[in-house]
């Protein structure tokens, strides 16, 4: 069940919001969706589930007019959280599953499957408003998955979550991959698009400036980064041909910024002339450097 768009263009009066935007997830992949505000993320989404139209283009589901989506395969996490606060966990999970067309005699194991799954920290009949806003968070995801979407969408799941959360989010997005789920979400923390993601695309004002597998969009930057760990002393390494720079990272290790991966060769050649050292990597830029670098460009 694949989801495709061929071509999409979204426009608001005179402001194009999504300009000639294509891709195609298939299931079970993971997609991030990256951009700084206003780049057109949301609007794809709303795009997406058929909430606008677009001014032109195709959007298809299974090679059908996403008009045609059954909207109980869909799971829908919007960046703007909604929980009624005044019912208890398992009413809220309860509520949201009847909507998806699930009977109560299936969800019910199911809500204690996820709860537990989660880690979510109260009783199902505790108040949702009792609950932490980490917890909160994790019972909206729940009620997102919990009628296992083929097509699942998440608008910045990671946003406030500490990192004990975060890692329990990601393994909930993983298990959704598992079963076949085709997954786009958005986030500003690079480090989680890295790691979740089979593929990237990032927008900057509505265009597509990046896009591909997230490890050959890191390898096409080129490696121009050494992390060594070695007897060498900064202030001699600095004046080998090509280092443009030098920082010292925890572990006593320096990281080499150079002008292009040529270097790195004879660089390793001096480094090890005396034989063995613990450490010498020659690494692409991170993603988080990537996104900074394409969001600052004036022309793509």
């Amino acid at each position: 069940m694949s989801l495709e768009l061929q071509h999409v263009t979204k426009q608001f009066g005179a402001k194009t919001a999504v300009d000639d935007l294509s891709f195609k997830i298939e299931p079970g992949k993971i997609l991030g969706l990256i951009g700084q505000n206003g780049a057109g993320k949301t609007t794809t989404f709303r795009l997406v589930l058929h909430f606008i139209e677009a001014t032109s283009g195709e959007i298809t589901w299974k090679g059908q007019p996403t008009t045609k989506i059954d909207p109980n395969l869909i799971g829908y996490l919007p960046e703007e959280r909604g929980l009624y606060p005044n019912v208890t966990i398992e009413e809220q999970l309860l509520f949201f599953a009847e909507l998806k067309g699930m009977s109560r005699k299936h969800v019910l194991p199911e809500i204690d499957r996820w709860l537990a799954h989660a880690e979510v920290v109260g009783k199902k009949t505790d108040l949702v408003k009792t609950l932490s806003k980490g917890n909160q968070q994790k019972i909206q995801l729940i009620s997102t998955v919990l009628h296992n979407p083929k097509l699942l969408i998440l608008d910045e799941p990671f946003s406030g979550l500490d990192p004990v959360n975060a890692e329990i989010l990601k393994s909930i997005v993983f298990e959704m991959s598992a079963r076949g789920t085709a997954i786009i979400f958005s986030s500003h923390r690079m480090e989680n698009v890295e790691e979740l993601c089979d593929s990237l695309l990032m927008l900057k004002k509505g265009k597509t400036v990046l896009r591909g597998n997230t490890d050959s969009v890191k390898e096409s930057f080129g490696h121009k980064r050494i992390r060594l760990k070695s007897p060498y002393q900064k202030a001699e390494l600095l004046g080998l041909p090509g280092v443009v720079q030098i920082s010292e990272k925890p572990g006593d290790i320096l990281q080499l910024e150079l002008e292009n991966e040529t270097f790195a060769e004879p660089i390793f050649q001096y480094v090890t002339k005396d034989g063995f050292i613990p450490m010498f990597s020659l690494e692409p830029p991170t993603l988080e450097e990537i996104f900074k670098w394409k969001a600052g460009e004036e022309n793509e």
